[in-house]
């Protein structure tokens, strides 16, 4: 390797809440050669890691920047609120939006949710993140509606939530830059779609291009040729068989001279010994009396 030559990996952005474990499992299964990094970004800085290239794609929230970046939809979260456990919502499995009117209901600047209108009353001031928005949940100061996931990563025992029915949701995409899809993205998309080792996109191409020069391929043409001639080999030698070699059997029911020849030669012995047989008899026979 030169000294220009840089060893290939694959470096993945993700927002908090999103799990990418098993399908890095998969990468370092399928991917031996090529290291993935994961990228932790916070949600309002992920299309610009993107952009800038400090990630080749990244497991983030919607809204993209659309104009410079792809995004393929994965999964859309249930919007839960985030209580004290002696809350009263916790009486009811799930509520809507309407039961949080009298609550204060905290908004991070780090929010999720394309809220048209925001439920209940506002705080006074609006927390930084979700995380310091999950420290007032706990004291009392308020409740806190966010993705199902962000509920789980910040789970604490004094807490609970609750599905939020009416609520707007969070969708998780698969997203790079539309002028960098590389090999790898196409490798990491295939992973995601759940395609087989056969099936993948990306590097499958250099793949079966080092397989055709290494001969492993069967040559389709030259096995047609060799089936066609093994059956006309097949068709010639029953020729042979049927011309060169007839039956016994089937001799005396042949048409043709020869059969027909045959034939009277074989009546022809069968009469002469019947009347040869004829004439001794009459010599044998008794004499006739004279008179």
């Amino acid at each position: 390797m030169t000294g220009s030559e840089v060893s290939p990996s694959f470096r993945l952005a993700y927002v908090p809440g999103v799990t990418p474990a098993k399908w890095v499992r998969v990468w370092n299964e399928r991917l031996t050669d090529v290291p993935l990094t994961l990228v932790p970004v916070a949600p309002a800085d992920a299309d610009g890691v993107l952009r800038d290239g400090s990630a080749d794609a990244g497991l983030v929230r919607l809204p993209v920047d659309r104009t410079v970046l792809s995004a393929i939809p994965l999964y859309t979260e249930t919007t839960v609120v985030v209580v004290p456990k002696d809350h009263l919502v916790t009486a009811a499995e799930e509520v809507g939006v309407a039961d949080l009117a009298d609550e204060i209901v905290l908004h991070p600047l780090d929010d999720t949710l394309a809220w048209e209108t925001l439920p209940g009353r506002p705080a006074l001031e609006r927390p930084a993140t979700t995380a310091d928005a999950i420290e007032l949940v706990a004291a009392g100061i308020g409740v806190l509606a966010v993705p199902q996931s962000l509920a789980r990563l910040h789970h604490r025992r004094d807490l609970t939530y609750r599905p939020l029915t009416d609520a707007p949701q969070s969708s998780v995409v698969l997203s790079w830059p539309e002028d960098a899809t590389t090999d790898l993205v196409e490798e990491f998309i295939g992973i995601i779609r759940g395609r087989t080792v056969n099936s993948t996109r990306g590097r499958r191409a250099q793949t079966e291009q080092t397989a055709k020069s290494d001969g492993r391929r069967p040559d389709a043409g030259g096995a047609g040729r060799k089936a066609t001639g093994k059956a006309a080999s097949g068709k010639a030698a029953a020729r042979k068989t049927s011309s060169g070699k007839p039956s016994s059997g089937k001799a005396g029911s042949g048409s043709g001279s020869g059969s027909g020849s045959g034939s009277g030669k074989a009546s022809a012995g069968r009469n002469a010994r019947r009347g040869a047989g004829s004439s001794q008899g009459g010599k044998r026979g008794k004499p006739r009396r004279r008179s």
